[in-house]
């Protein structure tokens, strides 16, 4: 036997303190950038909503009221007229209603836009908050006679924002 001199194994490697060290400055960095004063980003002070305005139908009692002022002036045909209803906040004919005569009892109805003529010849009246139209019929009559001497005047106040009238 053999006895060879024990042999002594070699200690195991002590662990490298570089990544402590580089953990620690990470944790420092960490609570450096935490303990800087934070910016209080103010935003722009809010500008107030654009104002807008908003443009409310008649109700259906200011129609029937200028209406049963006015309506004695309407050219019926079937029963049916249509008329336009002069605006306040536009300044303008601008609010179109068909009427449809039963008896004595009117019917009103809010429409898009006249379908008719505007009565433009006849009697001129002032001041009135109506425009009133008349029938295709009507109309093709008064243009194929001589109408120099029935024209109205041009500021019989016949302003309209339809385009559709003439």
């Amino acid at each position: 036997m053999d006895e060879s001199p024990p042999t002594r194994l070699a200690p195991p490697p002590r662990p490298s303190k570089t990544p402590s060290w580089v953990l620690l400055g990470f944790v420092i960095g960490v609570l450096f950038v935490w303990a800087l004063p934070r910016e209080i980003k103010q935003s722009a002070p809010l500008a107030p909503p654009p104002r807008t305005v908003v443009l409310q139908r008649p109700k259906a009692t200011d129609i029937e009221a200028v209406f049963s002022e006015w309506g004695r002036h309407a050219v019926w045909e079937h029963d049916l007229t249509e008329v336009a209803l002069w605006d306040v906040e536009l300044k303008a004919y601008s609010l179109y209603y068909e009427i449809l005569r039963s008896g004595d009892v009117y019917y009103f109805r809010s429409i898009p836009k006249l379908t008719r003529p505007i009565l433009t010849h006849g009697v001129t009246l002032r001041n009135c908050p109506l425009m009133f139209t008349e029938t295709q019929e009507m109309r093709k009559e008064w243009l194929s006679r001589d109408r120099t001497a029935i024209a109205p005047p041009e500021d019989a106040g016949l302003k309209t924002t339809s385009g559709d009238g003439e």
